[in-house]
Parts: C-alpha cells; structure tokens; sequence
C-alpha cells in the first residue's frame, strides 16, 4: 500500500513538477523580470545599501521582526539541504548543464521575490490575536478580494504540508548514517536490536526513528520559542554556516585550481548540448529549474510569509531586502556546492542519489571533509527546519485559528520523526507535488498583482529623487 501511495506521489509530482512548474515558476518569473524594468539587477546596490539600515522605532509595532531578520530566516531555511543534496540530484539526473539552469532561475527568482517582499507588506493580514501577519493568503485575500479566498485556502493547505521539512529530515538521517555508523555497527548494536524488538523494527529502521525523535527534540528547543526565537537563532546561524561552506569550497578550488576552468566549460556546453536532442535540453532545463524551487523559492510563496512579518512598513525597501535571498542560495552556495562535486565527484551513479554524492566528494577534496561537511549539514538542516515551522504555523493560523496554530507546531515535530525514515524518492517527490501545488496561487496572485507592484517601485523611486534633491 505505502509503496503505491509512494509511486503515485512521484507520478503527481512529475507531472505538475516538469513543464508547468517550469512555465509557471521560469516563464512567469521571467515576464516578471522584463515587466519591471530587470529590478533584480538594476535595483541591486539599492539592495545592498538596505542591509545596512537601521529598523525605524515607527515601525516596529507593525511586525514582529526586522527586514534583516526576516531575510536571514527566509535565507535559513532555503540554505538548507536542497543547496547540498538537491544541487548533487541536480547534477546526476541532469549533468553539469542543469547548473545554468538554476543560474537562469536565480536571476528570475530575484524579481519574482521582489515583488513578492513588496507585496508581503502592502497587503500585510492579522491573525484572530491581532498579530501582523504575512503571505500569500493574505495577499490573495487583501490584494485580489474575497471572492478569490478559496485560492488562499488552497495555497493554505499545501503550505500545511509543503513546510513539513521532508526532504531535510530523510537525508539529515541518511547523511549521518554515512559518516558516523557502518553497516556492522548497526546490525550489531545491541541497544538497537532491543529496541527494534518492542517496536517490530529491524536495526536500521530503529536508528532512523532515533534519531528522527532526537532532531525532533532539538528542533522543538527553537520553533517552540516562537517567530522571535527562530529569527535571532537564524542571524547567528546563517553567518557561521555559510562563511564555513565558502572556505571549504575554496580550499577544494584552491587545491584543484587547474580543473575549474573545465568544470565551468561542462557547466555552459551541457546547458545547450543539441547533441540529445531538444527534448532532453528541456528535460535539463526542467532539472534545474525544479531543483532551483526547492532552493530559493522563488515564487513558492514562503518568503512571503517571513517578510510579511517583518517590521518595515515600506513595501519597495522590504522587496529589496527579499530579492537578496536567491543571489545567496541559489547563486553563491548552489555554485560552490556544484564546483565541489564536479571537481572531486562522481555524478555518474544509479537511481536518485544527493547527500551521499556531496559526502564523497568532500570527503575526496578535504582531509576529513565528509566530517566537516556533516557539521555545516547539521546547521543547514536545522536552519531550515526552524523557519519551515513558521511557514507552516503561519498556514495553520490562517485557515483554523492561532491555537490551532500551536498544535501545528507538534505535527511538524511528528512529521521530522516520520520522514526520517522514507524513501528518499518518496521523500524528494513529495517535496516537489507540494511545491508545484503551492506555486499555483502564488504567481496566480504575484502576477496579477504586478502592476501595483511597479506603480509603488516607481512612486517610491521619485519620492527618494526628489527628497535627494
């Protein structure tokens, strides 16, 4: 039974995962960026000065945290497992050219998340306690009308289950299997045999669920906390765990510095190989493109939420904030996580395979690399688990109240035990239906609201030229 719910899950997802998440997420983005006048790279210094702004005292009792914090939550959780283990399926289901494509994506992914970081805040909800809310529900509600709530119902329940962290979960598991148990230590451990003899496991299944139950536990220390506890985690986190990426990645470079000027070369000959076909240039394209959604989340709709509750009360300043996000994940991890691989992997290898490809090639290019690249998946993984919460927190709220909000909290604690020990194509499938499913009214919403969103670009534009003057 499991089996066929677990196939029929991986159908869907090829389905609304391949040519309409790509029109929709790609084709959408890219009307997106044109429209605005290419705001993802004309706007980037404005981008980058905001970083350096100091929260107005005015607006702090229209959100809960700054516009700082909420992209290093949004950046918390989209650098997470799918910068690591998605890159590497990437790379094995579509080459070295499905790199590109998720270049292409990042760029598109700027200009989508501009408008959705403008949008958070103009059409910012509450919940039933009066709290400053964020997202596409209430974008769609506010900024569309009522007659269009179901949609916001719709994106509601597949971000209930979209944000469940599957993916994290199943190869957090995997990847510390591989690095710190074998084979024989498992199948001999006496306290797992004894424990997988209550419960009817055997000695493997029992780990997982172990140490699903202990990341459950860890993880409940900060998403219990609240939406303040997880953003000042997130600005501590994010810093350590990607300067420690970069300088392993540089050493790896470094130490096969020779190699990276062909590395690059496979990267933008294999995006437009013809030799396939035109069929398989798009399957690649595909690739990228949807691995590229797990990663930044361009037009998924979460960002939305974090920077909803941001307290900016200025929508262009927080869509500038907001459009930062896949220039970090999507194009300076994602691109030193695939010059890694391709300089010390293998991507040649059956069946769907993605931490333990990373894993090998680290453990390759750096003396103990597999170790310190379990540190910095630790923190990944755990990042992204702590915002994720809030998404789904945020969906629960919106359809059944805040206390059913709290509630949710535990079932997403429930569910990192369950997906622990899932296939891992069941797992990445699931990841990638809910995604689709929560794509949909998303861009429905961005996009039809795209005009409102280059009037205030523009108002705000000449409102700061003039008072320059």
């Amino acid at each position: 039974m499991f089996d066929k719910i677990g196939q029929f899950i991986i159908n869907a997802a090829d389905v609304l995962g391949g040519y309409p998440l790509f029109f929709l997420l790609i084709g959408g983005g890219l009307y997106l960026l044109v429209s605005s006048g290419f705001v993802s790279l004309r706007c980037l210094p404005a981008a980058m000065r905001e970083l350096r702004r100091k929260p107005s005292k005015e607006g702090r009792e229209s959100g809960q945290i700054s516009s700082i914090q909420a992209l290093a939550s949004v950046v918390a959780a989209t650098i997470g497992l799918g910068n690591i283990a998605g890159v590497a399926i990437a790379l094995v289901v579509g080459g070295p050219g499905a790199i590109f494509w998720m270049w292409i994506s990042a760029i598109v992914g700027m200009a989508t998340k501009y408008h959705e970081g403008v949008l958070a805040i103009r059409y910012k909800g509450k919940d039933d306690k009066g709290n400053p809310q964020g997202g596409p529900m209430h974008i769609i509600e506010q900024g569309l009308g009522m007659k269009w709530k179901p949609l916001a119902k719709f994106f509601s329940v597949a971000g209930m289950f979209g944000t469940l962290c599957i993916m994290n979960a199943n190869q957090l598991t995997e990847a510390f299997m591989t690095t710190f148990t074998t084979p024989d230590g498992i199948q001999n451990s006496a306290l797992l045999t004894k424990v997988g003899g209550v419960l009817g496991l055997d000695n493997v299944p029992t780990f997982r669920l172990l140490f699903g139950i202990t990341v459950a536990m860890i993880v409940s220390v900060v998403i219990l906390g609240g939406i303040k506890r997880i953003a000042r985690v997130a600005t501590v986190m994010v810093p350590f765990m990607v300067g420690l990426y970069f300088c392993m990645v540089l050493y790896i470079i470094i130490c096969n510095i020779h190699g990276v000027p062909a590395v690059f070369g496979r990267i933008f000959s294999e995006a437009f190989n013809l030799d396939a076909g035109i069929g398989a240039l798009a399957g690649i394209a595909i690739i990228g493109a949807r691995r590229a959604a797990l990663v930044n989340d361009a037009g998924i709709g979460t960002a939305s939420i974090m920077h909803g509750a941001s307290n900016n009360r200025e929508p262009v300043r927080e869509g500038l904030v907001a459009m930062l996000g896949p220039s970090i994940d999507s194009g300076l991890v994602c691109t030193l996580t695939a010059v890694a691989i391709l300089l010390c992997g293998d991507i040649e290898v059956q069946g769907v395979q993605g931490l333990a490809v990373a894993m090998k090639a680290f453990r390759n290019g750096i003396p103990y690399g597999d170790i310190l690249l379990m540190c910095v998946v630790i923190c990944f993984a755990l990042s992204s688990m702590f915002s994720y919460s809030f998404y789904g927190t945020s969906c629960a709220t919106y359809l059944f109240g805040t206390r059913s909000g709290k509630l949710y909290r535990w079932f997403f604690l429930a569910s990192l035990v369950v997906f622990a020990i899932v296939p891992i194509e069941a797992a990445v499938g699931a990841c990638d239906l809910f995604y689709a499913l929560m794509a949909i009214p998303t861009m429905t919403c961005v996009l039809m609201l795209s005009p409102k969103v280059r009037a205030l670009t523009s108002e705000y534009f000449s409102r700061k030229q003039n008072n320059s003057k």
